[in-house]
């Protein structure tokens, strides 16, 4: 009878090598562990933008996931549409990986040319004549101009305490109104933004700026006219840019400057429910000015952040508002803008809120005639959105003037 011994296998694993993956192992988790508590500890201000996975996500639409898809199981491609011609892999990969789309020349233009990323927004509801050649524009001043010490003198102003547009015939009392409550807020961001007519020996349009003379009379017919309307209206004239001149901060940080002014008027009146940024565009006065009913306005642009959670409230009001104007005052909106790239802030503290909008008042060569009459008709249709929403959501009863 032979002896029978089982066989079987021997790995042979050398000391060393554990020794080694235990070391790897611990060296990779410390430098995981070190990366995402840097990122999460920096401040929001100067953390890294996730930018390239939001395109990613914004550009994979179901026909991509399909083709990919299809790359394995042919059914996918049995659709009516010809999928083998949808979107390219190729060119979305050299879109996230260099930021340029080869469908859009401006996304290489604005890296390359100075200044030209201030067209790079996108038109999502166009205005009559609205293109790409003609994007609202914000131009930053030098910094001695934000100094008092520096502005300019003024001149026809002569015309602003006289009564306003004789042909226009005041509102009635209103029939219902919100009573005691402001529910509309009225903010600038740009205060200083102001127009050549009223600055003497001015006529540069990056000089446009003073401290008296400014966006900041719009905020006070905006108000008129609302109330007017029966809508509780509050203006807050923060020196945003005179706060900036005194820490030494340059125009780019405007938004974090006037972002506490909305927060704290969020959390001290709760019936705020719409924030109005208002701004001035440093275009001229061919694109900024229309004529309606045989007077001139000055034209309204409405600015979307792309990058707030947000986006598509403010999105919606801004297009309903742009609708409503176009249907009494066809010609009047430019149409809503979506800002978000390299050079822009993108959020314009929106987030803040999903009823905020920022709107340009016209550009540098518009009078205070023309953008009074652009802030009563902003008021009506504004009027006609607030109290059908109210009547539509019945979340505050209206009550008798």
């Amino acid at each position: 009878m032979k002896n029978s011994r089982a066989s079987g296998t021997f790995i042979t694993v050398q000391g060393t090598s554990i020794i080694k993956l235990f070391i790897f192992s611990l060296l990779f988790m410390f430098i995981v562990f070190s990366v995402s508590g840097l990122l999460t500890s920096i401040k929001p201000e100067y953390r890294l933008a996730s930018a390239s996975v939001n395109e990613a996500a914004h550009n994979v639409n179901g026909e991509l996931l399909y083709q990919l898809m299809g790359w394995e199981n042919h059914y996918f491609l049995k659709s009516e549409k010809d999928l083998t011609s949808g979107p390219k892999l190729a060119n979305l990969v050299f879109k996230l990986s260099s930021n340029i789309n080869l469908n859009d020349p401006r996304s290489l233009l604005g890296r390359e040319l100075p200044g030209f990323y201030q067209f790079d927004g996108k038109i999502i509801v166009a205005g009559e004549g609205t293109n790409y050649t003609n994007m609202p524009m914000e131009s930053a001043p030098p910094i001695e101009i934000m100094k008092q010490e520096r502005e300019a003198s003024l001149q026809n102003l002569e015309s602003l305490d006289q009564p306003k547009d004789e042909g226009t015939t005041p509102p009635p009392s209103p029939s219902q109104t919100t009573g005691g409550r402001k529910v509309i807020y009225l903010y600038f961001t740009h205060n200083r933004e102001s127009y050549l007519p009223y600055l003497k020996g001015v006529t540069n349009p990056n000089l446009a700026y003073h401290s008296q003379i400014n966006v900041t009379r719009i905020g006070d017919k905006l108000k008129e006219s609302l109330e007017s309307r029966g809508i509780g209206t509050e203006v807050n004239k923060t020196d945003v840019m005179g706060n900036l001149v005194k820490k030494g901060l340059k125009m780019p940080s405007a938004y974090q400057e006037s972002r506490p002014v909305v927060a704290s008027a969020m959390a001290s009146n709760r019936d705020l429910h719409y924030f109005i940024d208002i701004h001035r565009d440093s275009r001229r006065r061919d694109d900024t000015t229309v004529t309606i009913n045989g007077k001139s306005y000055a034209k309204l642009s409405f600015i979307i952040g792309g990058k707030n959670p947000n986006y598509e409230k403010n999105e919606k009001l801004a297009t309903d508002l742009h609708n409503l104007l176009q249907k009494k005052y066809k010609g009047l909106s430019w149409g809503v803008i979506e800002k978000k790239g390299a050079g822009e802030n993108g959020k314009y503290n929106q987030d803040l809120n999903g009823s905020t909008i920022l709107i340009e008042f016209g550009g540098v060569d518009n009078t205070f005639d023309e953008l009074n009459r652009s802030a009563d008709a902003l008021a009506d249709v504004f009027s006609e959105y607030y109290w059908q929403a109210e009547k539509v959501n019945s979340t505050v009863p209206a009550q008798g003037s």
